[in-house]
């Protein structure tokens, strides 16, 4: 399907980039079911809002661990009929699915934060891949249309994964009520869905795309391949390009916002506006849970819309104003939240999140792939998420102490926060990224 000639790559159509993207819906909609219900999950097992980040931890670790080996040892394999990036896909799909089935069961927190540090380190054997994937297979002009079609596939599934538990209760009459003592039965189908739907997209994947041979878009094995792997990823992030530099700033500014919109949008919802509790009126804290899932749904159905309008947005004011600009816009979003008295206007604040949530998936790794080798791809995808997962740990381990003792633990005061630091990685976007040459 896609050959190189002389080392050039070919220009790929829409629907070659479609089959090479559209496993990431299936990466996403199980990773939305975890990041919409886990935090509802611990707490329908007893944990108290303070102990949240910390049983969130999961998955940075998983991140900082596995990216940067995954993709040091993609970078390095060649299967004949598999290619460099697809056998990752597919063991690590294999085992998601099969961790998605298990989550929704687990009888403790420890035991569901257990099942989730071996969750994610398997969607993270499935996930890092694909970035350095669509790298490896357009070319620079191609590049943004591959990154927000990843966009696109990412927000589509997490809207339909958002949905899922109201659609499940009011279409086909599945209860809220608790099945096995802790987790409501429409959760627990959406997971054993969320597995199927893993599982069956990556596959399309990795069945209906192909990849270029290593003699045509890698150098030939040289004095670093004889590093460890560990001395090589060493080596490369000693020797990052600066421009990977200014970006892993404005990442590591980004991504605690979305994180502590995680962390506590859906359970503040919940508890703040629809006054319900985990334990004493489970099933009011669950439809305020329902709430916040479809706002979120609304938020991933703007980011499908608005990743249509990404290649042309870059277009007309470059990639970078793009990024800042949709910054701006996402973290009034997510300051907003913390104002509204009525439930139904968190559509137009996690509206807005959308609108940021498309660039923040697409736009820096569109403006990196540009200034990294070839041969190092998939070992500096892993690398530039550490500025992902490391804001993460921070938050994972301290925030439960600001929580406790100066937000007294307000949920929404923390996405209001959240909302602060997607402003500030804004402006210091718009001040130290410098656009890629035309």
């Amino acid at each position: 399907m896609n050959t190189a000639y002389n080392g050039v790559k070919v220009k790929l159509s829409f629907w070659q980039i479609w089959n090479m993207c559209f496993g990431f819906f299936g990466i996403q909609f199980g990773w939305s079911l975890q990041m919409g219900n886990m935090s509802a999950i611990y707490e329908f097992l007893g944990a108290t809002p303070e102990q949240i980040p910390g049983l969130w931890l999961a998955a940075p670790m998983t991140g900082l661990l596995v990216q940067p080996i995954v993709g040091y040892l993609s970078d390095r394999t060649w299967h004949p009929k598999l290619g460099r990036r697809r056998p990752f896909f597919l063991v690590g799909a294999i085992l998601s699915s099969a961790l998605l089935f298990v989550m929704p069961n687990a009888g403790s927190i420890w035991m569901a934060a257990g099942v989730l540090w071996i969750l994610d380190s398997s969607i993270n054997v499935t996930m890092e891949p694909f970035r350095a994937f669509v790298a490896d297979n357009l070319d620079d002009k191609q590049r943004s249309l591959g990154f927000a079609m990843q966009s696109m596939f990412i927000g589509l599934a997490s809207f339909i994964a958002g949905y899922l538990p109201q659609v499940l209760v009011n279409w086909f009459h599945v209860s809220r009520e608790k099945t096995n003592g802790s987790i409501p039965q429409n959760i627990l189908m959406s997971f054993y869905i969320g597995g199927a739907v893993f599982l069956v997209s990556v596959l399309f994947t990795v069945f209906r795309s192909k990849e270029y041979p290593p003699s045509e878009n890698i150098s030939n094995q040289n004095s670093e391949d004889k590093k460890g792997i560990l001395q090589e990823i060493w080596h490369s992030i000693i020797h990052m390009p600066i421009q990977m530099k200014r970006l892993a700033l404005v990442n590591f500014i980004t991504w605690p916002g979305l994180f502590l919109m995680w962390f506590y949008y859906s359970t503040g919802v919940a508890s703040q506006l629809f006054h319900g509790d985990p334990i004493s009126s489970s099933e009011i804290y669950t439809m305020g849970l329902e709430h916040a899932n479809t706002t979120s749904a609304i938020l991933n159905l703007v980011t499908f819309g608005f990743s249509f309008t990404l290649p042309f947005l870059v277009g007309k004011i470059g990639k970078k104003m793009t990024h800042v600009a949709c910054l701006l816009i996402g973290g009034m979003g997510l300051i907003s939240v913390y104002y509204v008295q009525q439930p139904n206007l968190l559509y137009v604040s996690m509206g807005l999140v959308g609108i940021a949530w498309a660039s923040i998936l697409s736009m820096p790794y569109s403006m990196l792939a540009g200034f990294i080798p070839e041969q190092k791809m998939g070992i500096y995808m892993g690398i530039f998420n550490f500025f992902i997962v490391l804001p993460e740990i921070i938050a994972s381990i301290f925030f439960g102490k600001i929580m406790s003792t100066y937000l007294h633990n307000d949920r929404l005061m923390a996405v209001q926060i959240g909302g602060g630091l997607l402003l500030l990685a804004g402006v210091v976007c718009a001040i130290i990224i410098k656009e890629e040459k035309k």
